[in-house]
């Protein structure tokens, strides 16, 4: 009778040796090896979704992709050019000027380059339905955000393009919804890809909307239309009357490493893995901005990092994938005459319709 506890005890024993025998070592070198670190942005944010998405999609043995919260833009670049750890930031396209107030255009220069343009971020300002014009701002209780973020920059620029001159204050964006609520503040600037979680669950029982910013002057020359809708955020917009908007393009930058060096192994690794999965950022589940991404784009003032535009060259030089070339096997049997854009918007269509049937076969081999 008190026999089955000690043979239980002696087989369990048994187990764990096994297990400790065969088990790997673990190996901290290893662990270290393929590690990335990408900035981000906020936890309510766009930014910190993509980095997400990074992750999910990028992370394996060889590679592992780790997302860190963001101050913005600005400070973003500051932590790839001087924090240990950071290789990697999403940041906006119109951020590098401002290093130049601190001395570091050159040194930005140097150590600063771009893997690919991402999309464009819309400029989202929340006011009461008092309000509505901007201009009525003047002199107005404005939040836009911390100092070194993405939205104080192109906040300040706008209203700067704009001649409005409100009473800026720089709360963390949750803070400045409970003070538009409370009426310490009469509008807050947040700029972020849409659809922004945050902004689209704010309760506003029907006292605020998102106003309208004019593209117009020296606007239109550095950023771009863009529009809200009901379903965007169907508490802040009304049904039939859309909110035109601007928008300023993002891009994710990268630390300037030495071919040589183990941390430029590192991003290679990561561009790699992350232009020939890139079908996979647009499955459903991921974040809606991934599909306005255009790896081939260039970007005005930077320069593409060396394994990126290898890439790139590789892929246009006659060394296309399968997909690739099946893609293009059948747009040239049907005789199909598009546009370069229309051609991209087919072939991501493609990767998708593809990637599909591959499930359902997995899916039926499976039940077999």
């Amino acid at each position: 009778m008190h026999q089955a506890p000690v043979v239980a005890a002696i087989l369990i024993s048994g187990l764990a040796g096994a297990s400790a025998q065969t088990a790997p070592a673990f190996s901290p070198s290893r662990a270290n090896t393929g590690t990335v670190g990408v900035i981000s942005g906020g936890a309510d944010g766009t930014y910190i979704r993509i980095a997400a998405d990074l992750a999910n999609v990028l992370d394996g043995e060889d590679l592992r992709v780790l997302p860190m919260i963001g101050r913005g833009s600005l400070q973003n670049l500051r932590d790839i050019m001087f924090l240990r750890g950071v290789d990697i930031g999403i940041v906006q396209m119109d951020a590098r000027e401002q290093l130049k107030a601190e001395n570091l255009q050159d040194s930005a220069a140097r150590r600063l380059r771009f893997i690919t343009r991402l999309y464009n971020e819309e400029v989202h300002i929340i006011a009461s339905r008092e309000i509505t014009d901007i201009r009525q701002l003047d002199g107005k209780k404005v939040n836009i955000d911390k100092a070194g973020s993405g939205t104080n920059l192109t906040s300040r620029l706008i209203f700067e393009k704009l001649g409005i001159k409100p009473e800026v204050t720089t709360f963390d964006q949750a803070s400045s919804y409970a003070k538009l609520k409370s009426g310490e503040i009469q509008a807050a600037v947040y700029v972020a890809g849409r659809p922004v979680r945050a902004i689209a669950e704010f309760q506003t029982d029907g006292r605020f909307h998102l106003i309208s910013i004019p593209f117009e002057g020296e606007i239109a020359e550095s950023y771009f239309p863009a529009r809200f809708t009901s379903e965007d955020y169907p508490q802040l917009v009304d049904r039939n009357q859309p909110t035109e908007t601007l928008a300023v393009g993002s891009l994710l930058a990268v630390f300037n490493w030495p071919e040589n060096s183990d941390r430029y192994s590192r991003v290679k690794r990561f561009v790699n893995a992350f232009f020939s999965h890139f079908d996979e950022f647009l499955q459903p589940g991921r974040h809606p901005k991934w599909k306005e991404v255009n790896l081939a784009a260039d970007v005005p003032g930077w320069e593409r990092v060396k394994p990126a535009q290898d890439w790139l060259d590789r892929a246009a030089a006659g060394n296309p994938s399968a997909e690739v070339q099946g893609f293009e096997s059948f747009i040239n049997s049907r005789g199909i005459n598009v546009t370069a854009e229309q051609r991209e918007a087919l072939f991501r269509d493609f990767l998708a319709w593809q990637t599909d049937r591959q499930k359902v076969t997995r899916r039926s081999t499976r039940q077999d």
